[in-house]
C-alpha cells in the first residue's frame, strides 16, 4: 500500500507513475473545490429559508472551515497509522456522510443540523487536503513545486467554477424565489454523496507510488516547526488568503442583488458567481506557466496589489463597474494558495509533513474572516464590508516581499 512518510522525499517519482499519481490527486482537488464553492449558493439559500442575518448565515463558513482547524492535527496521524489509500477512503467516506446529513436536516428544517452536516463534510475534505497538497508539491523538483501545485489548484478551480452553475440550476431554480424551501438542497447533496462514493470505489482499487524519506533524513536531529519564521508567517498568509477568498465569494450573491448593482435575482446572481471562480481557474493555468520563469514571490506580490485595487474600485463605484471589479478579484486570487504553501514549506526537510498540517490548520481563516465580514456588513453594509479582505491582501503582499524569507534560505530558482 502506498503512503507518504514524514519528511521531504528524496526519491522522485517519474514517468507514468508520476502522471497517474498527479491525475489521481487532481480528482480530489476537483471534489473539494466543487463542494467548497457550493457553499456560496447554499449561504443565500439558507439565509432566505431560515430568515437569517448576515452574521448567522456566515456560520455556514464558520462550521465548514472550522473543521480544518480542529481536524488537521489528527488527519496526519490518521494517515500515518492506517495508510495513505485508507486515509483517502476515510476522507471520501466522511464527505459522503456529511452530504447525506443534508437530507434529514431539510426534512426537519433545523439550521443547526445543516451546520453539523457541513462540519462532517469539511472534516473529510480536511483529511484529503492534508495529504494531497504536499503530495503534489513533492512529485518533482522543489524549483517547480509552485507551478505543479498551481496546475492542481487549476483543477480545483474547475470544481469551483462548475459548482455555482450546478447550485443555481438545482437549488435556486427548484422553487420560485418567493417560496424558497430548504428541501431544495436535498437532491444536489444526494447526487454529491453518490459521486463521492463512486470516487472512493475507484481509489479502493488504485495503487499510488510510495514516496518516502531517505534513512539519513530520518536520523536527523528533531527540530520544531515553531523555529521556522517563514513557515509561521506563511501559515498566517494561508489564514488571511483563504479568509479573503471565501469572504468575497460568500457575499457575491447578496451583493449582486443590491439595488446599486442592478438588483439581480438570486438565481441570476448565483450564476455570476461562477465567473469569480472561473477567473481563478484561468489564473491558475496562467500562474502554472508564469511561475516556471518568474519568481513565485513576485507573482504573489503583484496579484495581491491588483486584488487590493479591484476591491477599492468595487467599494467606491456602483453598477457594472462594481460588479465586474469584484468578480475579477478571482483571477488574482488564483496563484495565492499554492504559492504561499510552497514558499512556507521550503527547506523544512523532515518537518515538511508537520508544516503542511499547520498550513492546513490555517485554512480556518475561511471560518473566521467571513464571519467578521458578516458582522461588518450588518453594521455598515455589504459594500463597505469588503474592507476586510483588503487588509488580508495587504498582509499577503508583505509576506511575498519580505515575510517568506524570514529565517529561511533564499528561494532556489
Amino acid at each position: 500500500m502506498a503512503m507518504i512518510q514524514t519528511g521531504t522525499p528524496t526519491t522522485q517519482v517519474k514517468g507514468s507513475a508520476s502522471q497517474l499519481a498527479f491525475a489521481a490527486m487532481t480528482t480530489l482537488f476537483f471534489i473539494w473545490g466543487f463542494i467548497t464553492a457550493l457553499n456560496d449558493i447554499l449561504i443565500p439559500h439558507l439565509k432566505a429559508s431560515f430568515e437569517l442575518n448576515y452574521t448567522q448565515a456566515m456560520l455556514v463558513q464558520f462550521c465548514f472551515f472550522g473543521a480544518y482547524f480542529i481536524i488537521s492535527p489528527f488527519a496526519g496521524k490518521l494517515i500515518e497509522k492506517i495508510g495513505y489509500i485508507k486515509g483517502i477512503l476515510t476522507g471520501l467516506g466522511t464527505i459522503a456522510v456529511g452530504c447525506l446529513i443534508f437530507y434529514p436536516a431539510a426534512e426537519v428544517e433545523i439550521y443547526g443540523i445543516f451546520l453539523v452536516g457541513l462540519f462532517v463534510l469539511a472534516s473529510g475534505i480536511t483529511i484529503l487536503q492534508v495529504s494531497a497538497n504536499p503530495y503534489v508539491a513533492i512529485l518533482g523538483p522543489e524549483r517547480t513545486a509552485a507551478s505543479r501545485l498551481n496546475l492542481a489548484q487549476a483543477i480545483n478551480s474547475m470544481g469551483h467554477t462548475l459548482a455555482p452553475l450546478f447550485g443555481a440550476a438545482l437549488i435556486f431554480s427548484a422553487v420560485p424565489t418567493e417560496n424558497i424551501d430548504a428541501k431544495a438542497v436535498q437532491l444536489p447533496y444526494l447526487l454529491l454523496a453518490g459521486f463521492v462514493a463512486l470516487t472512493a470505489l475507484g481509489f479502493a482499487f488504485l495503487k499510488l507510488p510510495v514516496i518516502q524519506s531517505s534513512d539519513d533524513e530520518q536520523k536527523q536531529v528533531h527540530d520544531s516547526i515553531w523555529h521556522h519564521k517563514g513557515l509561521l508567517f506563511g501559515a498566517l498568509g494561508i489564514f488571511v488568503y483563504v479568509g479573503a477568498e471565501v469572504s468575497v465569494g460568500s457575499f457575491l450573491v447578496n451583493y449582486f442583488a443590491t439595488a446599486d448593482l442592478g438588483g439581480l435575482t438570486e438565481h441570476q446572481a448565483s450564476q455570476l458567481v461562477s465567473y469569480y471562480w472561473g477567473s481563478a481557474m484561468i489564473g491558475r493555468f496562467v500562474g502554472a506557466a508564469l511561475t516556471r520563469f518568474v519568481s513565485p514571490r513576485y507573482v504573489l506580490a503583484g496579484n495581491a496589489l491588483f486584488a487590493i485595487m479591484l476591491l477599492i474600485t468595487t467599494i467606491s463605484s456602483s453598477g457594472n463597474v462594481a460588479m465586474w471589479s469584484v468578480i475579477a478579484v478571482g483571477f488574482f486570487n488564483s496563484i495565492m494558495f499554492p504559492t504561499i504553501f510552497t514558499l512556507a514549506i521550503r527547506g523544512l526537510g523532515t518537518l515538511t509533513s508537520r508544516g503542511s498540517g499547520l498550513l492546513c490548520q490555517a485554512i480556518v481563516g475561511g471560518a473566521i474572516l467571513p464571519l467578521l465580514q458578516g458582522v461588518v456588513a450588518d453594521v455598515v453594509g455589504v459594500q463597505l464590508s469588503f474592507l476586510v479582505p483588503i487588509v488580508c491582501y495587504l498582509y499577503i503582499g508583505w509576506y511575498a516581499l519580505s515575510g517568506c524569507n524570514k529565517g529561511q534560505a533564499p528561494e532556489s530558482r
